[in-house]
């Protein structure tokens, strides 16, 4: 089975349908979020998940039941390879360096996740300068000719000297 990119509206379908499992499309109406589109939106919506193997359905009687084929946890990783290879250079150490450069994963989240010990050294310094430090360096930092000016002084000079 070969898993494909959703539409955030089909991704959002999904999310309802993730939860329930399977469902009639009344109960998928209940339980999609507001602002809840047309029933005929989320029925096309519905026929083209089932063309891409998302769902499978069951008929009975004049109604349709439709069940999860691909599972939320099969999409997760499948979003996250493609994310890594579009941003990470297929790197999930680049990845997991980010995250505790931003401070979004600590190196205790990963001795809980994974049973090891670590120890996180930064790679960098970062210098947090306050307001008052960047403008004393701006105004003693040495100034730089703008590269305009000095083209508009030659040809000012070359008219002079003709």
């Amino acid at each position: 089975m070969k898993i494909s990119h959703l539409t955030p509206g089909e991704e959002i379908l999904m999310n309802v349908l993730w939860r329930l499992d399977a469902a009639y499309m009344r109960e998928i109406i209940e339980q999609y979020p507001e602002p809840k589109p047309h029933p005929n939106t989320i029925s096309t919506f519905l026929k083209i998940l089932v063309e891409k193997e998302f769902l499978t359905t069951h008929k009975e009687g004049r109604v349709f039941q439709y069940s999860v084929a691909i599972p939320f946890e099969d999409y997760r990783k499948y979003l996250l390879r493609i994310f890594l290879e579009d941003y990470f250079n297929n790197s999930a150490s680049e990845l997991v360096k980010l995250l505790l450069d931003e401070n979004l994963l600590k190196s205790s989240d990963l001795e809980q996740s994974f049973d090891i010990k670590t120890t996180v050294f930064p790679t960098h310094e970062k210098e947090e300068e306050s307001e008052l430090t960047e403008f004393l360096n701006d105004i003693t930092a040495p100034k730089k000719k703008k590269k305009k000016k000095e083209k508009d002084d030659k040809k000012k000079n070359k008219k002079k000297n003709k």
